[in-house]
């Protein structure tokens, strides 16, 4: 039986390239993105079945749910992808709002989608999710001279992956019965970044499909990047 698998935050980007990938290995894809127009175009240019969410309404994503639950009853692995940057200002711009705003999407969408999809996760025989984070939420990473995101000062963003990764181990250690795993894309030209990354979407996606598909028995809490495990 193939695998079942829904996507946030999937019309573009690494979400659609994530979803183009496992659709040709075989998975079940439901590409989950908030625009209708947009997300009901990227499901038919790769075969995928659209699914409408905003991650950071409670309705939308319990909507979400419950369409799930009635056409296909289970989901073997969710892969939690929606995120925003915020705005681009500098760390003396930054206000409480606006990262807020970065933090109730990359994060509490997170804790909003896994909390609703327990059910269909548990539904299946081997579940699995993969949070997207980033090496910007390392403390390590952003301290090594030698990595890119040493460079890089985005206090909102960095502060909201450094919570999704520890979100992920935490719940590693919460649900015996689900794996949990976190995936580092690297810096991958997408909207995200203006297309100055210096790797294409699908080596961005390497480390996504690893997890979304190794075998059930794979250690959970791991959290990897396309070149290999981290270091936090």
């Amino acid at each position: 039986m193939p695998k079942t698998t829904f996507i946030t935050g999937a019309n573009k980007g690494l979400g659609l390239e994530t979803a183009r990938r496992l659709t040709e290995l075989g998975h079940t894809v439901l590409l989950g993105a908030r625009d209708v127009d947009r997300g009901r175009r990227a499901a038919a240019e790769i075969g995928a079945r659209f699914v409408q969410i905003d991650v950071t309404d409670a309705a939308s994503v319990a909507a979400a749910a419950a369409d799930v639950t009635a056409h296909e009853g289970r989901i073997d692995v969710l892969v939690n992808n929606a995120g925003i940057t915020g705005s681009v200002v500098s760390a003396e711009g930054l206000t409480g709002t606006e990262a807020a705003l970065v933090l109730d999407t990359n994060v509490a969408g997170i804790v909003r989608v896994t909390t609703a999809f327990l059910p269909l996760l548990r539904a299946s025989g081997a579940p699995a999710v993969v949070n997207v984070t980033s090496g910007l939420g390392s403390v390590a990473l952003t301290h090594d001279p030698e990595r890119v995101e040493s460079k890089v000062i985005a206090p909102a963003y960095a502060a909201s992956k450094a919570a999704v990764t520890m979100l992920t181990t935490q719940y590693a250690k919460a649900f015996g019965d689900i794996r949990f795993n976190a995936a580092d894309p690297g810096y991958t030209a997408t909207d995200l970044n203006g297309r100055t990354g210096t790797q294409t979407v699908t080596e961005g996606t390497d480390a996504i499909v690893t997890l979304a598909t190794e075998n059930p028995s794979a250690g959970t809490g791991r959290i990897i990047d396309r070149y290999g495990p981290l270091v936090w």
